[in-house]
């Protein structure tokens, strides 16, 4: 049987409620009596390719800094390898099965009345803009279209970004001061074709989509035609908003798209990037260092302002990276973007608050986006927050390694896919009607040894755990 009951998880007439003060916690430390919030989402970004994570071929000073001045967390995750889904769970505070959102909406069908947040379903961000704070989304949102939907619906104060799934980094065609890379499935497989600095090749799935058909560049509600290269610009972006808010206590989700497809690099960030022969992982390269150039430039800014003690700073991808796509890199984890095994699901992830979290540390227990809110939400609302989550409050121990228990994540993607961690143990069923696998991850982080035949009863249980939360979970909504 299961060591423990599943931490992470609550049924709605059980819910978690995020009441109790966490003042002895608290009390002692340098943070401000409301502390304020950034989160920094990384889109695509794997498991590897960062310096904490030892890549050493692309250099990502600052966010290997902000490890170091925090928690890297070794099991970090999502709950769901897809963009949208992704980001619903980690607004919402909730698995997004809990709302029957599962599928990933693209181009057009981010239109559809099924595509994005429910409208009745409320945000961890609505409960501190009721407490006060100052609240800004920059960059991506893909959870909707529809007024009740968008990010000033969802308590967001300030927004400037984009509605849709993906967007170009700079106005065009022409793609001025960029290299840029294309999928074109119109050529033979592996040929590519280069004219001036934007090169075509037949290397993944599909065409490149029209990212920007119906997803203007918003500022508020107000369309704009100029910006410069999309990641530096999101970045000027948060750093007038942390300026702006200084004086009161705010909450900041700092979305990039980067380094989400479509495949674009600055002129500069390319260059830098010489060493590096691939033209596909060099534009990638030079994508990352600007991702990596915006989280310093924050980080930089909380400095200036004397707010870095007072503010918890969390980054994390949205997903694991798809490397026929992008290049990038789950290593050394199976999968990636669109699957539930670990590269698809466990991304880079730190939190960072000195004088209350430890610095330098790592945290193997795993972390989830959904605790996010359970976790920052008691600090900042206190006993006013009655949010129903299936987050876990886990400063009171990330990094201290004195977590006991074993938690449990739940998984429920489309076309039959599902997953549940349990402790060490985690089974994985990549769709209906195919094997379902069982793996010790303590042992065997890359899921490469199918352990079902040898402990059938501990697969038993797993599913039966997974089968019990799906009891409690409605159908999946459908773009039909």
């Amino acid at each position: 049987m299961l060591a423990s009951p599943p931490r992470s998880i609550a049924a709605p007439s059980t819910a978690c409620l995020i009441l109790a003060s966490v003042a002895m916690f608290w009390q002692g430390t340098t943070a401000a009596s409301q502390p304020n919030l950034v989160v920094i989402i990384a889109d695509d970004l794997g498991y590897g390719e960062t310096g904490m994570m030892g890549n050493a071929e692309i250099p990502t000073p600052a966010i290997d800094a902000l490890a170091q001045s925090g928690v890297r967390c070794t099991s970090g995750y999502v709950t769901s390898s897809y963009c949208s889904p992704s980001r619903a769970g980690f607004l919402s505070g909730r698995y997004q099965s809990r709302f029957g959102y599962d599928l990933n909406p693209t181009g057009e069908r981010n239109n559809h009345p099924n595509a994005g947040l429910p409208p009745q379903q409320k945000t961890f961000v609505e409960h501190l803009q009721s407490a006060g704070y100052q609240t800004s989304l920059i960059g991506k949102w893909h959870l909707g279209t529809r007024p009740p939907q968008v990010p000033t619906s969802k308590g967001f104060d300030r927004f400037f970004g984009f509605l849709h799934e993906g967007h170009f980094y700079v106005p065009g065609p022409p793609f001025e001061n960029v290299w840029t890379m294309l999928r074109d499935n119109t050529l033979p497989t592996g040929r590519f074709e280069t004219n001036q600095k934007t090169i075509r090749g037949n290397y993944a799935r599909i065409n490149e989509p029209d990212y920007d058909a119906g997803n203007p560049m918003l500022d508020g509600s107000e369309p704009i035609d100029h910006w410069n290269y999309l990641t530096d610009t999101i970045t000027d972006k948060a750093i007038d908003a942390i300026t702006q808010t200084a004086s009161k206590p705010f909450a900041m989700v700092v979305s990039y798209n980067a380094v989400h497809s479509p495949m674009q690099a600055s002129l500069e960030d390319h260059a830098a990037m010489e060493h590096i022969d691939d033209p596909q992982r060099r534009i990638f390269a030079g994508m990352l260092i600007a991702l990596d150039r915006g989280v310093g430039r924050i980080i930089e800014k909380l400095d200036q302002q004397e707010l870095r003690q007072d503010t918890l700073v969390v980054f994390f991808s949205d997903n694991g990276g798809p490397t026929a796509e992008l290049t990038s890199s789950n290593a050394p984890l199976r999968g990636g973007k669109g699957s539930l095994y670990e590269g698809g699901v466990r991304i880079p992830m730190i939190w960072s608050m000195p004088g209350t979290i430890p610095a330098g540390a790592e945290e193997d227990t795993p972390i989830l986006s959904l605790d996010i809110a359970a976790s920052f939400l008691p600090l900042a609302v206190g006993e006013a927050s009655q949010l129903e989550t299936d987050g876990t409050n886990v400063l009171p121990w990330i990094g201290r390694g004195t977590f006991e228990l074993n938690r449990t994540v739940w998984w429920r993607m489309p076309r039959g896919a599902r997953a549940l961690r349990h402790g060490n143990w985690k089974f994985v069923q990549a769709r209906q009607n195919q094997p379902i696998e069982l793996f010790n991850l303590a042992s065997d982080l890359s899921e490469s040894k199918d352990l079902s035949d040898v402990h059938p009863n501990r697969l038993q249980d797993l599913l039966a755990a997974w089968d019990a939360v799906q009891a409690e979970m409605p159908p999946a909504k459908t773009f039909n």
